[in-house]
């Protein structure tokens, strides 16, 4: 039953490594896109979602269940639903690092009600198994659990430039500009919520140079550290 989390700045490669991992070891993977999607199809009969292939679909429905069960739960413990249905999970889940990092005087969404929907809603996916999960503090949530491995993918920001610019189309200079940002955001996000700096080594298991390293020769040495965890466990601490 392996579980990874995978990490990194924008263009670092994390969710091109994490996709081809989750193939390899044939498990499912989830990142932002896919939790928003799901919460916008809260309430909707499993039988509509039709447009993807089987397995895909198949593992659309666990997510919306997995929401659909913690809205449930939500609303049970305050006697009405506290994320205002599917439309308020949206708002969570669709949340940017930016938005999370910044300090707001009346924030539409309280740091509290993020972080506990977030980690609720991970934990579950994380639960049964066989799951690559793609960043948003997944590392820090599922932090210490014994079969969870975590990777950080790293990569020269002037290369990050110049993948963003080749993925989104756009000029090195606004891929430039949107890489520092991107990453300013992304250590405060880290700052706020757990007092930690993202990329510190100590908080993986794994940290894979993507200049380095061809997206399915990495993918390949984490599965083969995946499925050793899975099996074992962590090795046991030693005195130094």
């Amino acid at each position: 039953m392996p579980v990874v989390t995978m990490s990194g700045n924008i263009a670092s490669g994390a969710r091109e490594v994490g996709e081809a991992v989750a193939r390899v070891l044939g498990v499912d993977f989830v990142d932002q896109q896919l939790m928003v999607q799901a919460a916008q199809r809260c309430g909707v009969p499993v039988g509509s979602v039709a447009e993807h292939d089987e397995r895909y679909a198949s593992f659309r429905q666990r997510v919306s269940a997995v929401l659909n069960a913690f809205l449930e739960r939500s609303a049970v413990a305050s006697g009405a639903d506290p994320l205002t249905g599917a439309t308020g999970l949206e708002g969570i889940l669709s949340r940017t690092y930016a938005e999370m990092a910044a300090e707001h005087e009346e924030p539409q969404i309280s740091d509290q009600l993020y972080l506990k929907t977030i980690t609720a809603i991970i934990g579950e996916l994380a639960a049964t198994g066989d799951i690559v999960i793609l960043g948003h503090g997944s590392q820090m949530m599922l932090a210490g659990l014994p079969r969870v491995l975590h990777v950080l993918c790293v990569a020269p920001q002037k290369l990050r430039a110049h993948r963003l610019a080749e993925r989104e189309g756009i000029g090195l200079e606004e891929a430039t500009r949107r890489t520092v940002e991107s990453d300013r955001a992304r250590a405060a996000f880290y700052r706020k919520f757990w007092k930690v700096e993202v990329e510190n080594p100590n908080l993986y298991d794994l940290t894979i140079e993507t200049s380095r390293l061809p997206y399915d020769l990495a993918a390949e040495l984490v599965a083969t550290a995946a499925r050793a965890r899975a099996a074992n466990g962590p090795p046991a601490a030693t005195e130094p």
